[in-house]
């Protein structure tokens, strides 16, 4: 069985030949078709200040995407807690939980771009308390009793739909950031698939009696290295089809090449996420790494078997939408009937 994901961020550089409002209207009928093709998950991630605008408010693309759909599940990865009032936060995910009961999970990162948190207001430095203060007061908020927050009284409304709430994941790619998740006792979505940061996460789990300890569905440190021996094959984060995949990168580099680039230069923190290729400095290095596929319609379908995965990511960088519909269409017509979703 393969599991489809189709990711949206929603940049626009420069060069691109479409616009933010173009993207944006295609978003909307994308996850339309994804929900009626059988797609589980849309990822949505945020980012801020970036002059190719990523998305930076998730929360309300999700809203519009579950109004639109009837299955699908929206995964906010994640959240940056730091650069928000609690909350508001709070608020905000139990009315989408109300709109959509149980199609949103969410994970909670602390960030690490430091033009964020300038941005913001925020010293960097605190990241990791707030994270952590963010979790109690979503917990508490939810309960649909008054409860104390600095001082304040606070009632949260409405409750969410879905009892307790939404499911929260920490995020993280250090140890330390394992070892938050843990302590929270929330199941951890790391950016990286380190095994010194799952294993720092399943003791400490272990040391504070977190029974319910998750990483991508392992339940374990046995199981995830079962299921993520290094030196395995790279599942790509955007897969294409196309029945020419050479004309395709030809069209799609430079905007792989942008996407690429430009988030490797973000990892400021010296541990890069593994949405990032490392060394990579053109579209051919892309191709290469395998990070980043266009692959004709039954290459597609041996990675879905190899996998067990797909991400499709049909506007990454900039694609237009036309092109980006071309490849969904082909995807529908001679891919989908071969994979059991």
């Amino acid at each position: 069985m393969a599991r489809l994901s189709m990711r949206f961020d929603l940049r626009v550089p420069p060069f691109a030949e479409t616009s933010f409002a173009d993207q944006h209207r295609a978003m909307l009928e994308m996850a339309t078709w994804a929900d009626r093709v059988g797609v589980q998950t849309i990822p949505l991630s945020e980012h801020h200040g970036d002059p190719a605008g990523f998305t930076s408010a998730p929360l309300t693309l999700a809203a519009a995407i579950l109004a639109r759909t009837d299955r699908v599940a929206v995964s906010i990865q994640a959240a940056l807690v730091p650069l928000h009032d609690p909350v508001r936060l709070a608020e905000q995910i139990a009315t989408i939980d109300c709109l959509a009961p149980g199609r949103m999970s969410v994970v909670l990162g602390a960030g690490y771009r430091q033009a964020e948190f300038s941005m913001a207001g925020i010293e960097r430095s605190d990241r990791g308390r707030l994270v952590e203060e963010c979790v109690a007061v979503m917990r508490s908020a939810w309960s649909g009793k008054p409860f104390e927050w600095r001082g304040r009284e606070i009632l949260a409304t409405p409750p969410p739909a879905t009892p307790g709430g939404p499911e929260l994941f920490v995020g993280g790619k250090t140890v330390a950031g394992a070892r938050r998740a843990a302590r929270l006792h929330c199941r951890f979505s790391p950016a990286v698939a380190s095994l010194e940061v799952i294993e720092a996460y399943f003791e400490e789990s272990a040391r504070v009696g977190f029974e319910k300890a998750d990483v991508y569905g392992c339940e374990t440190l046995d199981e995830f290295r079962e299921q993520h021996a290094p030196g395995g094959p790279v599942a790509p984060g955007f897969v294409m089809v196309s029945a020419d995949p050479e004309s395709t990168w030809n069209r799609i580099g430079r905007y792989a090449a942008y996407d690429a680039l430009t988030y490797a230069a973000w990892q400021e923190d010296g541990v890069v996420s593994d949405w990032a290729v490392p060394g990579a400095e053109t579209w051919e290095d892309l191709r290469e790494s395998g990070s980043y596929a266009v692959v004709t319609p039954e290459e597609c379908v041996a990675l879905a078997e190899r996998d067990g995965h797909l991400m499709l990511h049909p506007l990454m960088g900039g694609i237009e939408p036309g092109l980006a519909w071309n490849s969904l269409r082909l995807f529908e017509a001679e891919v989908l009937p071969h994979l059991e979703v």
